[in-house]
């Protein structure tokens, strides 16, 4: 699986303080337990398989149906291996809201402090994975949450969450780097969720090539003609309601980021979303001008399952119970301590353990 998508509802509330720092010690604890077994690399794998991820959740005490599972499950995975990162060779990096914006910071960090030399890549990546989710891929989603997991080997893995205030629902979205061969081509399967049937654009589609190749080559033209064959469809109506209204040609505005776009002279169309300035509505408009102007037609299909073992936070299906709780938590610290024996020994342990790891 490369990446994917769950449906979440939004939810208020807090993660109680004796519930997030079990998750912090037992998240922490199966960390280590599959990075001893089968190497920090297949923790990235895992964690960006949505089944995996929202089973983990679910295995923590999490609701099983919250949009606070993303935000919360990553902040104890985060916390869980504090200042563990070095002996792991595995770092966590960004949160929800402001500190998402802070990943290419503590990207950084990690990477001087142990002489890492593809931070700058990485940080790419980083930004790269929110513009797409975010601009090329329009589906009523706007992101607030930012996570960006690597290895000391450079191994990458993203899971970010957005949220439609209107429907009141959450959509968590994962990427896993060895899988990714174009960012901008297909990046989204093993999807899982809610398919909406309209008010998506979907510039990241298959068949949206053609339409991404065309945008690129338009805004190398003179602006103010771009402006003027844009201008020309402002009002016209497009398949699923899309539509150019006259807020997206905001004068100023748009004319500054088309003049960027035609100094920047992008290559390809990841190199146009990394511009600054380029947001949905420009995207949005540069799109429905193309399909008019050149034929090439956007997409504007959606790319669009639980365990648990100790209850969950809302008492769904079951209140937590803190017991059993602690009692497996136990367990992995105890299995943690002997994860120096052998080989013979961890085969052994391994076999013992393929109920709960897999």
């Amino acid at each position: 699986m490369k990446r994917g998508f769950a449906d979440l509802p939004l939810h208020g509330g807090q993660c109680p303080p004796w519930l997030f720092q079990r998750m912090k010690r037992l998240g922490g604890a199966i960390i280590e337990t599959i990075v001893s077994f089968f190497g920090p690399e297949e923790f990235l794998r895992r964690i960006a398989d949505p089944v995996f991820f929202q089973s983990l959740g679910c295995l923590l005490g999490f609701d099983w149906h919250s949009s606070g599972l993303t935000t919360t499950l990553c902040g104890a995975l985060k916390e869980g291996i504090r200042g563990k990162e070095d002996a792991l060779g595995v770092y966590v990096c960004g949160g929800k809201g402001g500190v998402s914006r802070k990943t290419p910071e503590e990207i950084a960090t990690h990477a001087e402090r142990q002489g890492f030399s593809f931070a700058e890549t990485l940080i790419q990546y980083s930004k790269l994975s929110a513009k797409v989710d975010n601009t090329a891929l329009q589906d009523g989603y706007t992101l607030y949450h930012h996570v960006f997991f690597f290895t000391a080997c450079g191994a990458w893995s993203v899971v970010q969450q957005g949220m439609n205030v209107e429907s009141r629902f959450a959509r968590r979205y994962h990427w896993l780097g060895e899988r990714v061969d174009d960012f901008v081509c297909e990046p989204h399967t093993g999807i899982c969720g809610v398919r909406q049937e309209v008010g998506v654009l979907n510039l990241v589609a298959r068949e949206s090539t053609a339409c991404r190749e065309a945008m690129v080559r338009f805004v190398r033209e003179d602006p103010p003609m771009v402006l003027r064959e844009m201008r020309k469809v402002k009002y016209l109506f497009l398949p699923r309601r899309h539509e150019i209204t006259p807020v997206d040609f905001d004068g100023k505005r748009l004319g500054k980021t088309l003049l960027s776009l035609h100094e920047r002279a992008p290559q390809d169309f990841a190199d146009f979303l990394s511009v600054p300035g380029v947001g949905p509505k420009t995207v949005r408009a540069l799109a429905l001008t193309i399909q008019v102007v050149f034929g090439a037609k956007p997409s504007f299909r959606d790319p669009v399952s639980f365990s648990f073992a100790h209850g969950g936070k809302d008492g769904i299906p079951f209140p937590v119970d803190r017991a059993t709780y602690d009692t497996t938590i136990a367990f992995f610290e105890k299995l943690l301590s002997h994860c120096r024996l052998g080989i013979n020994e961890k085969e052994k342990m391994y076999e013992q353990l393929k109920f709960f790891l897999t």
